[in-house]
């Protein structure tokens, strides 16, 4: 690829000439990559403390559960508080839930009780964080650059979620757990310093501390309900959430005994998977600003659902290799367009509301359906639950593509999303 090429590409274009995104990217994805050392470290301790498979499911439910009772409320924050401030403090005080941990584990005083206590400690500072860090996006980029700045963020997100865990099995190796945690504190530090160098003039939405926070959750609700633009993509999100979370969730037995490949085969499909992702990513960062962004989302969501069906309906390991990236790749572009979707047409005022609400069902609705999954294919075998999970996401994309125009019409008219 030419110079000049990969120069103007959206991808790379952005950060250049967004100084304020450029350092914000940079930080957040050192902070990405010790996030998932810290997520593989904490798996791995507790398997050493208590050698329970109900023990690590504790311990991830600990770290999800959080979202579901803080989201909304932190949704209101972000609109009423400066968000960049709030990120600032939720990263100081993850920085001190690491260390924490950190200290307990290196000194031997780390039990499965603690470990329960601290990645709840660790969920609530994460669901409190993440819709100022989502809004705070818009603050950073031109309105018809951000777009692109979602899907960057997409691609960062999966390229730690590819490192991390590398680097998390290097440091147990070769200094045990509590390095994994060591090299998370020292993530956020990076972080924190990348945040005191960006300038935003008005991280916020705007003042409104006059109503309680009940008041702005409802209003935040009913915004969110009655918006064209953001009402039925946000239900798209939770199909996909649901729909499309059953192939994750049962690939090691599909591995085990649909394919006979074992763990290398397990591997090789997580590792495609994952790549299918960040290729999802890639691809939308050249068109972000499409008019036909809302197609994306529903052309995405359906496609991957055929993907995992022809992935799952085979004994072939080679040919669930080439469909299982298929499936990550479409459903990440239509997740990405889904959230710019949501981005553009939010109303600045109470863009933290709505992506608190986004967040809760981003984390929400895949846990869900990976429960949901997992009891079905006790009953019915490994197959059924991701074909009608595929159903499930293919009649809401019909449903959703049969209000498209309602959409578009949604999104501002001075970005070429809404050309």
């Amino acid at each position: 690829m030419p110079i000049s090429t990969l120069l103007s590409s959206p991808l790379v274009a952005l950060p250049l000439r967004n100084a304020n995104f450029a350092i914000y990217s940079a930080g957040s994805a050192i902070s990405l990559i010790g996030m998932w050392m810290q997520r593989i470290a904490i798996g791995w301790l507790t398997w050493q403390l208590t050698e329970s498979g109900l023990w690590l499911g504790i311990v991830a439910f600990a770290d999800f559960f959080p979202v579901l009772l803080v989201g909304p409320f932190a949704g209101a924050v972000a609109d009423r508080w400066d968000r960049l401030r709030v990120i600032k403090t939720s990263q100081t005080i993850a920085l001190m839930q690491a260390t924490v941990l950190f200290g307990l584990t290196a000194s031997g005083r780390i039990n499965i009780g603690l470990l329960v206590a601290l990645s709840a400690f660790q969920g609530v500072v994460v669901a409190f964080n993440q819709p100022a860090r989502l809004a705070l996006v818009p603050s950073l980029v031109p309105q018809t650059d951000l777009g692109s700045a979602v899907a960057i963020n997409s691609i960062v997100f999966n390229l730690a979620r590819f490192i991390g865990p590398m680097l998390a099995g290097v440091a147990i190796v070769w200094s045990g757990v509590a390095a994994a945690f060591a090299a998370n504190a020292l993530s956020y530090v990076a972080f924190l310093v990348a945040l005191s160098r960006i300038r935003v003039v008005s991280a916020a939405g705007g003042p409104t501390r006059q109503k309680s926070f009940a008041t702005d959750f409802r209003e935040g609700f009913r915004y969110t309900a009655a918006h064209p633009g953001i009402a039925a993509p946000l239900v798209l999100l939770i199909a996909i959430g649901i729909g499309g979370r059953p192939l994750n969730e049962l690939l090691p037995g599909f591995a085990a005994d649909v394919f006979r490949s074992g763990a290398v085969g397990l591997s090789i499909l997580a590792t495609a998977i994952a790549g299918g992702a960040i290729l999802g990513g890639l691809w939308l960062g050249h068109r972000a600003h499409s008019a036909s962004l809302p197609y994306v989302a529903v052309g995405g969501a359906a496609v991957g659902a055929l993907a995992a069906v022809m992935t799952v309906a085979t004994e072939s390991m080679w040919i669930a290799r080439s469909a299982a990236p298929s499936n990550r790749a479409r459903l990440s572009t239509s997740g990405i367009a889904i959230q710019t979707i949501i981005q553009l047409a939010a109303d600045p005022t109470m863009r933290g509301r709505v992506m608190g609400l986004y967040g809760l069902i981003f984390r929400g609705a895949p846990a869900v359906g990976a429960l949901v999954a997992g009891l079905a294919s006790a009953q019915f075998g490994l197959r059924w639950p991701v074909f009608f999970g595929a159903l499930l996401v293919i009649a809401v994309c019909f449903w959703t593509y049969l209000g498209r125009a309602r959409i578009v019409e949604a999104l501002p008219n001075d970005t070429d999303a809404a050309a």
